[in-house]
């Protein structure tokens, strides 16, 4: 069944940072007034995808529902800037992103490939 162009306009993909730890949850951050945070709390959920390109191609897809979605902690902030960040880029963004709202998520669905 095709989607409605009201549908369509609701579907929303682009890169985001996360984390996850195996047997937890996945998280992201988002400023509550975003785009993505209206659409992630009116739908009750959503997709992660995850790609590494070395040494091989692989992916990763997870689903699931919100269960969570609130203001972050500075440390949290902080955990997921050391992610992504070089040391000496990671209090610059903890000062940055202090609106950030953590929204967690409890996967559901998998789906994953290696395709190397």
């Amino acid at each position: 069944m095709p989607l409605s162009i009201h549908e369509r306009e609701q579907f929303l993909a682009e890169p985001i940072w996360y984390d996850y730890e195996p047997g937890g949850v996945a998280w992201v951050l988002s400023r509550p007034e975003s785009r993505k945070a209206k659409l992630i709390s009116e739908a009750g959920r959503f997709t992660l995808l995850v790609r590494r390109a070395t040494p091989t191609t692989r992916y990763v897809s997870i689903e699931g529902p919100v269960i969570d979605f609130g203001p972050s902690t500075e440390d949290e902030v902080r955990r997921m800037a050391r992610r992504y960040l070089p040391r000496d880029a990671v209090e610059p963004y903890v000062d940055f992103a202090r609106r950030e709202h953590r929204i967690r998520m409890r996967p559901e669905h998998w789906l994953s490939s290696d395709l190397g």
